[in-house]
């Protein structure tokens, strides 16, 4: 089971490993560096269409308890 400090840690890992949120309903969602995704006590705010400098068109808060499984993806 998945809470905010864990996502925390990886959120603040030096160096940042790029990851792969999978929600319950199936949905996946990339965080793919420390400034696209913002760790709330219940939610995670992640950062959608990201432009050439990494900055969010849109977000989305996803549920830390509907959080499936993480995993880490390669460097861009």
């Amino acid at each position: 089971m998945f809470n905010a400090r864990l996502l925390k840690e990886k959120m603040n890992a030096q160096p940042f490993k790029p990851f792969r949120i999978h929600m319950s309903d199936g949905k996946v969602y990339d965080v793919p560096n420390h400034d696209a995704a913002f760790v709330k006590a219940s939610t995670i705010e992640i950062g959608l269409d990201l432009n050439k400098d990494g900055l969010a068109r849109r977000s989305i808060d996803c549920s830390i308890l509907l959080i499936t499984s993480i995993e880490e993806l390669q460097a861009a």
